[in-house]
């Protein structure tokens, strides 16, 4: 895979649509992983198999998420 098959359509040579892009994948990725971080919680999953499933620490899940 190279570069030009990553890069948005329309966006040309302009880092800025590309970086964008960037930016709007990784909130939604965080708001993605909140979601299912609290739904494993509710379904009683433990914090080591959370970082087990995100390939993490349970100590790092666990001081992201563990308000």
């Amino acid at each position: 895979m190279d570069g030009e098959e990553l890069t948005p359509p329309g966006s040309g040579s302009d880092p800025a649509v590309g970086l964008r892009a960037v930016g709007a994948l990784h909130r939604l990725a965080e708001k993605v992983e909140a979601t299912n971080v609290a739904l494993a919680r509710e379904q009683g999953w433990s914090w080591e198999q959370i970082g087990d499933a995100l390939g993490v620490s349970k100590q790092s899940v666990h001081a992201k998420h563990g308000k």
